[in-house]
Formats: C-alpha cells, sequence, structure tokens
C-alpha cells in the first residue's frame, strides 16, 4: 500500500465555501457534455439559428400543431432532473440518484416552465439524504426475502413525499429567488455596471471560492437566460480566457527567474487547455496583479455588454475552442472583442506592475527566494489539495520526484498487490479535467509497453463501486478513496500529469502478463 500523509484538519469560511462549490461542481459538471448537447441543438434550429427548424427548434406548427421541439423539454426536463440524479447519487448511490429524479420533477412542474435548475440542486441531493436517513432506521432489521418489496416502496414513498414538498413549497421560493437574481442581472446590465462583477469574480478564482459562484449562481442563471433569448452573458463572466492570456503573455516578457520561464508553457494549458488555475501561482506570488486581472475581466464583460453578445450554454472547460463552439450566431463579434481586449488589458496594466517592480523582483532572485515556488504551496493550502498543473512551478523535477518514490516505498509505499490488475481507476473530486487527463497519459504509458487487457479510466472518487483493482489519486484523496473501494490498490500521487508512480504500475502490469 501507498503512504500517505495525515490530511491536515482545515476550518474557517472559506473552507466551507470551497466545499460546497466542489459538490455543486460535482453535481453540474458531469453534465456538462448534456449542456453543449442542448447549446448546440439551440443553436442550430431554434428561429434564430444557423439552420432554423421549426420541429427541432420548437417554432412554427407541423399539421396545425405547434412545435414542441427540443430546445424547450431539454431545458425544462432533461438538464434539472440529469443535475438531480448526479446529486442523488453521490450522497447515497442508484437509489438516491433516482428519487432524487423523482423528486424533482415536483420542483420542475410547480415551477411552471421555469428552469430549476437551483431547485435540482436542492432537492435531488436532499431526498437522498432522506432516504439514506430512512433506510438507516431499519438496515438489518428487515425479515428476509421482503427486503426488496419495503426498500422499493420505501423509496417510492419519499420520492412521492419529496415531490410535494418540491411542488408546494420549494418551487415557489426558488422561483421567487431566480427572479430576484434574474432582475438583478439585468438591472446591473441595463445600468452598466455588471462589469463590477469582476471585483467579486476574479479574486474569487484565484482562491478556489469561483464554484460556488459559478455552478450556484451564473450557470442556473445564464440556462434560464439562454433559454429565453438564445444566449446570456453570464457563461462569459468567469470562463473569459482573455485576462489569464495578457498576464501569462506579461510575465513570459517582463518576468523573472522561473515565472518567465514557465508562463510560455502554462499559456497553452490556460489558453488552449481551459485550466484557469496554472495561472493563479503567478497572482499569488505578486497579489497585486489582481489589478490586471480585474481590469481585464471588467473590459470583457464591458464589451459582451456593448455588443449585447453571449454563450448559447455554458464553456467549460474556459478554452477559447470551447468559448467560440458556444458562441451564439449573432454574438462572434463581440465575443472575440471582448477576449481580446480583456487580454491586451490585463497585459497592459500586468506589464505595467511588473516592470515597477522589477529591480525588487531580481534582488530577490539574486538572494535565492523562489516566491513563485512558495505560492504554488499556498495555492495547495487555498485548493485543500495539490494541483496536478503546478509541480513545475513548485520546483519538481524527476530527481525530487524520484526521491519521494523512494522514501514512500521505504516506507512501505510501493505497489506489491498480489491481486490482477485489469481495472485502474484515476480518482478526483468531479471527476473529469485532472482525472482524465492522468488516464489518458497512462493509457499512453500502455500503449507503448504493449499492455493490452488493462482499462484506465477516470471518475469521481463519490462514484467508485468497489470494482476497481487499482485506484490513482493525488496524495491529500487517498484516504477519501480508500473509504470507498479498501480491497483496491491505492497509489498515490502529486502530480497526475507527470508522476513516476506511473513507471511502477506499468512495471507491475507487465509483470502479470508475462
Amino acid at each position: 500500500m501507498t503512504t500517505t500523509s495525515a490530511p491536515v484538519k482545515k476550518t474557517g469560511a472559506r473552507v466551507h465555501i470551497q466545499r460546497f462549490g466542489t459538490f455543486l461542481s460535482g453535481m453540474v459538471m458531469p453534465n456538462i457534455p448534456a449542456f453543449i448537447a442542448w447549446g448546440l441543438i439551440t443553436a442550430l434550429f431554434i428561429e434564430t439559428g444557423w439552420i432554423p427548424v421549426g420541429v427541432l427548434g420548437g417554432f412554427g406548427e407541423t399539421d396545425g400543431v405547434a412545435n414542441i421541439g427540443l430546445v424547450g423539454p431539454m431545458i425544462n426536463y432533461l438538464l434539472p432532473l440529469l443535475i438531480a440524479y448526479t446529486g442523488g447519487h453521490t450522497i447515497y448511490g442508484v437509489r438516491g440518484g433516482v428519487v432524487g429524479a423523482a423528486a424533482t420533477m415536483g420542483v420542475i412542474i410547480g415551477a411552471a416552465g421555469t428552469p430549476m435548475f437551483l431547485g435540482a440542486l436542492i432537492l435531488g441531493p436532499l431526498t437522498a439524504y432522506v432516504l439514506k436517513k430512512v433506510d438507516s432506521i431499519w438496515d438489518g432489521k428487515i425479515r428476509a426475502g421482503f427486503e426488496m418489496l419495503v426498500n422499493n416502496y420505501v423509496a417510492g414513498i419519499i420520492g412521492f413525499i419529496m415531490a410535494l414538498v418540491g411542488f408546494f413549497g420549494l418551487a415557489p421560493v426558488v422561483q421567487f429567488v431566480s427572479d430576484v437574481l434574474g432582475t438583478a442581472v439585468r438591472t446591473l446590465t441595463d445600468a452598466g455596471l455588471l462589469p463590477l462583477a469582476s471585483i467579486i469574480i476574479e479574486p474569487a478564482k484565484v482562491l478556489f471560492l469561483n464554484n460556488a459562484i459559478n455552478q450556484g449562481v451564473l450557470t442556473p442563471l445564464g440556462v434560464s437566460q439562454a433559454a429565453e433569448d438564445g444566449k446570456s452573458i453570464l457563461f462569459l463572466l468567469e470562463a473569459n480566457p482573455g485576462p489569464g492570456l495578457g498576464l501569462l503573455v506579461a510575465i513570459s516578457i517582463f518576468g523573472v527567474g522561473i515565472a518567465r520561464s514557465t508562463a510560455p508553457g502554462a499559456i497553452v494549458i490556460q489558453f488552449l487547455g481551459g485550466i484557469h488555475e496554472i495561472y493563479f501561482p503567478y497572482v499569488l506570488a505578486k497579489p497585486i496583479l489582481l489589478v490586471a486581472l480585474i481590469g481585464g475581466g471588467a473590459t470583457g464583460i464591458a464589451t459582451n455588454v456593448l455588443f449585447g453578445s453571449g454563450l448559447v450554454s455554458p464553456a467549460s472547460p474556459g478554452s477559447i475552442f470551447a468559448v467560440l463552439v458556444q458562441t451564439a450566431r449573432d454574438s462572434y463579434l463581440g465575443v472575440t472583442l471582448s477576449v481580446i481586449l480583456s487580454a491586451t488589458v490585463t497585459f497592459v496594466i500586468a506589464s505595467l506592475i511588473l516592470r515597477a517592480t522589477r529591480k525588487r523582483d531580481l534582488a530577490a532572485e539574486a538572494a535565492g527566494e523562489d516566491s513563485l515556488s512558495a505560492a504554488a504551496a499556498k495555492m495547495d493550502d487555498l485548493k485543500g489539495k495539490k494541483s496536478e498543473y503546478t509541480g513545475a512551478l513548485k520546483g519538481e523535477n524527476a530527481s525530487t520526484a524520484a526521491a519521494g518514490v523512494a522514501a514512500g516505498a521505504a516506507a512501505g509505499g510501493s505497489i506489491g498487490t498480489s491481486e490482477r490488475i485489469q481495472n485502474i481507476v484515476f480518482a478526483c473530486d468531479a471527476g473529469m479535467g485532472s482525472s482524465a487527463m492522468g488516464a489518458s497519459v497512462l493509457r499512453n504509458k500502455m500503449k507503448k509497453a504493449g499492455i493490452d487487457g488493462v482499462t484506465v479510466t477516470n471518475k469521481s472518487i463519490a462514484a467508485l463501486d468497489g470494482t476497481e483493482d487499482l485506484i490513482i489519486t493525488q496524495r491529500e484523496l487517498t484516504d477519501r478513496a480508500r473509504q470507498k473501494n479498501g480491497r483496491a490498490e491505492h497509489v498515490s500521487v502529486d502530480n497526475f500529469m507527470n508522476s513516476p508512480r506511473y513507471e511502477e504500475v506499468v512495471d507491475k502490469v507487465a509483470d502479470q502478463n508475462r
């Protein structure tokens, strides 16, 4: 078994908000493909789309009957139910997902056609939690042969009751909150004050508080706005890759030391790959750079307000490719300019800051101070786990990683399972992004080694089901993964993208196939 460092207990409002944001993200992010599918259907087939088709876009009539189309049913039913199921499944497996989705129909119908994403985010996991607690009351007390009967009817009754709660109780409350938030956004937009949102959003991103804002507020409101108008500016408030691009270009030109040498590579990951967290350590090392990000973010928002531009669905991750694919038909000019201008403004402000502090930065470098490595470590603390994208910024290289492996092996950290490894899973919080990239790296190594018959996939820790033979997680998450599947072999890594532990895994699997 691998050794893991003792988890550090974290308290405080920031950590609670982060955990809340992670939970919301865990419900929304796995369903992003469905949002993209809906966005493509909307962009193509609505009356103002690229290829207007009434029977698909939901306008006009066919044989005297009004067309329902795909857009409305997907936004009103499919997407909220998927979110509710995912949230319920996270709390209590398939049973939780099923009752969560069933109960959410109550809040959907009770809201009279308003997309109930906030209702789904609340009622899905809440219903699963209620069922879990009710099941625990008579766990192990049901007479043999009656388990299925009792379990099915208990789940059905809980779903029935919570659907009524959603219809009569939650729907009016959530609709009121949605209306208030929507009115606030429209008021800010009409008054030209929406760019001020960058004052909150940009620092929140660096502090890893953006998930709570994005998944809890911006995405639900944006989807509702897109359902009415065919697009929403809210999808661009956080996802615009322009400010990060401008910052990294400025550091590439005017930065010093390791910051300057690593920034060009970070540009590819941030702007093309959409992984914004790669630039956070640069800001933490010099917090005044937040001024540049806020200026660039506000410029991008102001540009989209001026042109009335927006996206048809969320762009996730925040890659320039994802942004352009989700751009509404009439918004390409505004969206493109918003990225270019936000990057330009951020670059200009960041360049002025870097040039003004250059002497101090050079003196610190000459004194052997590595503020970027310290900031990357601070970022891990803020995030509550190691980032798989910033290993190079902390000065981690092959030799130090190898030393870590040697230390782990000395403490009993080598891979030593006697069971045949056929199902390898990378697990992280949301089960996307970082774990998917790590799985891709290991699959390529397996392929190069000529290994067949072994699956390498990725999923969230909450989705681990006990069928995994070997689970690879970041060091801080290994204990949580072990609680979900104690039978499997667990491998801890510091960096999903480039860990020497992968060679151990490949060697072990190759040995079992000889």
